[in-house]
């Protein structure tokens, strides 16, 4: 029997609608308030979320290290689905594998069930640390969408 391929399975519940969530996975500047770990700043954030479309993202460690994460949108279905790819590289230039991610969003009792999925790492110490690091960024997009629906900013 086949080893099982490291993946991230994640469901989170947030308290704001569909639209909103899915915004915030597809606009550079609500992007950049939440794609990184707590403690790491984001420094730069492209995007085009269209089917083809490329993004990437930049952010600083707490010790001053640059980390690159970027890829390309494989399907992009408002407000409900994104699949993109991701890579990630470090200020060496050192690259690690391409991953897939895919986000589903469905309404739940006026809130937002978000279904995320993590696939094709090369090792299961990859996948969790990254599993660590994604924790941490819904941390941070829960908190940055109580401050949308409040009408606080970031």
């Amino acid at each position: 029997m086949a080893a099982e391929t490291p993946r991230i399975p994640i469901v989170r519940v947030f308290d704001a609608p569909r639209d909103l969530v899915f915004r915030t996975w597809t606009r550079p500047e609500e992007v950049g308030t939440w794609f990184a770990p707590p403690g790491f700043q984001v420094t730069r954030c492209e995007l085009d979320a269209r089917p083809g479309g490329r993004w990437q993202v930049e952010f600083r460690s707490p010790e001053g290290a640059t980390h690159r994460e970027y890829g390309e949108f494989r399907e992009v279905v408002p407000p409900e689905r994104l699949v993109f790819t991701l890579i990630q590289s470090d200020d060496a230039g050192n690259t690690g594998a391409e991953t897939v991610v895919t986000v589903l969003l469905a309404d739940h009792d006026g809130k937002t069930e978000m279904t995320f999925e993590q696939t094709g790492f090369e090792s299961v110490a990859v996948r969790d640390g990254n599993a660590e690091g994604w924790r941490g960024c819904f941390d941070k997009l829960d908190a940055h969408l109580v401050d949308v629906s409040t009408g606080r900013t970031s």
